[in-house]
């Protein structure tokens, strides 16, 4: 559902944790007001509703995965994870993370969605978190990712890490983890991303479009995926990427009515690491969107409950100030 044209690789490889120590509120840009108070409403409801184990009473809040894009709001908003006012709140989050983790092989959830999206999350705590426990706990979690993909014929990824089928949606989400578990330093083979992307490209149509399990049924919320991925793993002149962004961008006015804050999540990456000023148009229509659509309450609404939409809302906004080294180019 959440690569790295992550981050300035060479730096983080040499120094992991040197970036996450000091988060730098980013001076380049100025943030629009209007963004900024939907993302300090949407921190509050956030912070207010969480559970004390660090999860959130709704329908999906207690899956690791949603835990995990909280999470990456909170820090999204260049909050200190330590000392800061949601320090605690992001503390009970990556606790219930790694509480959540099987010791027996590092599965997180049940679910490779709930593990991927967690895993993302300990990727981008790393080094910022005052925690030890979070290293292990990565390391693991990438452990397992490999290891499914090693198992899986066609070199992605599906609901189970014994699947032998693959889709772009959750193959997506594992590559994204992966991209910035490397960018934090964890090593991650190049023939895993390697193949990993050839499995992408299979389901990559004439025209640049993506499809769930083939070229076929192609979606734009799927190629906004499948572009982000190419983006973060440094391949952007690869075959088909073109395509792939000018697909995006004839979809501008595009909006997912069944996976809404899904889509926003990826859109918002995909379209900022591929052209910025494409980015800004539909940055500005995301914007009027989510402004017109927050609750009273700082949430914002969605089947798979508050927890979920929220965060992800959250994270769709999220480039206007970059902190994440996911959002670096």
């Amino acid at each position: 559902m959440f690569h790295k044209s992550i981050s300035l690789l060479l730096t983080l490889t040499l120094a992991p944790q040197l970036w996450a120590q000091s988060i730098d509120r980013r001076q380049e840009d100025p943030i629009p007001a209007t963004v900024e108070t939907m993302y300090t409403r949407g921190l509050k409801l956030l912070a207010s509703s969480q559970a004390a184990n660090g999860s959130w009473p709704d329908s999906s809040g207690t899956y690791p995965g949603v835990v995990g894009l909280a999470t990456l709001a909170f820090l999204a908003h260049g909050e200190d994870p330590n000392h800061g006012p949601y320090a605690k709140n992001i503390q009970r989050t990556i606790d219930y993370l790694i509480e959540s983790q099987r010791d027996d092989n590092g599965y997180i959830g049940t679910s490779m969605y709930n593990h991927g999206f967690a895993t993302l999350a300990l990727a981008e705590s790393y080094g910022a978190v005052e925690d030890p426990r979070i290293e292990k706990a990565l390391n693991k979690a990438v452990e397992l990712i490999l290891s499914a993909q090693k198992r899986n014929p066609k070199g992605g990824w599906r609901y189970s890490p014994d699947s032998k089928d693959a889709d772009t949606t959750i193959s997506g989400c594992q590559i994204v983890a992966l991209l910035a578990a490397r960018n934090a330093g964890i090593p991650v083979p190049d023939s895993a991303i390697e193949r990993a992307l050839k499995y992408m490209s299979s389901c990559r149509d004439t025209t640049g479009a993506y499809g769930y399990t083939s070229r076929g049924g192609a979606k734009v919320t799927l190629t906004a995926i499948g572009s982000l991925c190419y983006s973060l793993a440094k391949m952007k002149d690869a075959k088909g990427y073109a395509k792939s962004l000018r697909y995006l961008t004839k979809n501008i006015e595009y909006r997912d009515t069944h996976y809404t804050y899904y889509f926003e999540y990826y859109m918002s990456q995909a379209l900022f690491q591929a052209d910025e000023e494409t980015w800004k148009l539909w940055n500005s229509q995301n914007i009027r969107l989510l402004s017109a659509t927050q609750q009273q309450n700082g949430s914002w609404l969605g089947n798979r409950g508050p927890a979920y939409s929220t965060a992800s809302a959250l994270l769709s906004l999220a480039l206007n100030y970059r902190y994440l080294p996911i959002y670096e180019k």
